[in-house]
């Protein structure tokens, strides 16, 4: 009986190739930092809202994400209609119709570790869809996996850091998308918002703190339901984290947006879209969607 056990463990072990992982654990860097991020905005289609977001909550989260290596944290936003009705501009090159996509999943990669993510992802998604664990019913309105450039806080030193952010219970997310005409730009804008801009508009916010990416591009071998990035030399993205339900605060403190950097001559804000936490595990909002 012993002997069997210990067959059908080396089995396993083989089959699964279990003893690359020492070697592998004992490779390459391992921190905290956010390195990286997947941010991914999906409208699921008329009717199929309740069955997109039981995939998505019970399998697809789970085995599509938070299962693979070098991702380390992860948490889904939804919008309401009532939300969705506050996004501008009316004009996105972002989101067509501006009210498009009602679900966002962002996640935290190790930093150092994009490589050894993307291409286990896209094995894995291979596998999923061999498997007809994909839900097709759905459109992918702003997906890109990114670099992080800064992380601005209100507090200083005080409270949570970006790599608990994804983890901390916060009320909202605001998703800010702004393109700018080029590379040299693009590091001009950063300089501004880094240093002066996101530091004033913090100040006296219910937004704890804001991190500032760039989309990579996708690697050829990518899902076909999944569009090539835009803006890889030109876009900045910024997850506003908040600590107020944004229904309350949206109008007092994030209307403007668009207004400030049109000023400042430095770029265009192509979306601002507010979010609350979905409540893992339920359907939550789901009748709140249209």
């Amino acid at each position: 009986m012993e002997e069997t056990a210990s067959a059908d463990r080396a089995r396993g072990t083989n089959e699964t190739r279990s003893t690359d992982y020492g070697e592998l654990a004992s490779v390459g860097p391992y921190g905290v930092h956010p390195g990286h991020a997947l941010i991914t905005m999906v409208e699921p289609h008329p009717g199929r809202e309740y069955a997109y977001n039981r995939w998505y909550e019970d399998d697809h989260f789970i085995a599509g994400a938070m299962a693979m290596p070098w991702l380390y944290a992860g948490r889904r936003w939804v919008a309401t209609r009532e939300l969705q009705l506050l996004r501008y501009p009316a004009e996105s090159a972002v989101a067509r119709p501006v009210t498009a996509g009602c679900y966002l999943s962002v996640y935290w990669i190790t930093d150092g570790r994009y490589d050894d993510h993307m291409a286990w992802t896209v094995a894995v998604n291979k596998r999923l869809n061999r498997d007809e664990r994909v839900h097709h019913d759905r459109t992918h309105v702003f997906t890109a996996f990114q670099d992080h450039e800064a992380t601005v806080y209100r507090d200083g030193a005080a409270g949570p850091r970006d790599f608990h952010a994804l983890d901390h219970p916060y009320a909202g997310l605001l998703l800010q998308v702004i393109d700018t005409d080029g590379p040299r730009q693009r590091a001009e804008l950063l300089e501004w918002l880094r240093r002066r801009h996101l530091p004033q508009r913090l100040q006296g916010s219910p937004a704890a703190m804001v991190t500032v990416f760039r989309p990579t591009p996708l690697p050829t071998d990518r899902m076909s339901y999944v569009a090539q990035v835009a803006g890889v030399d030109t876009r900045l993205t910024l997850l506003w984290f908040l600590e107020q339900d944004p229904r309350a605060c949206f109008g007092e403190h994030f209307a403007g947006l668009d207004g400030d950097l049109a000023a400042s001559g430095r770029g265009r804000v192509e979306l601002v879209a507010p979010f609350v936490p979905t409540v893992p595990g339920t359907d939550r909002y789901v009748d709140e969607l249209r």
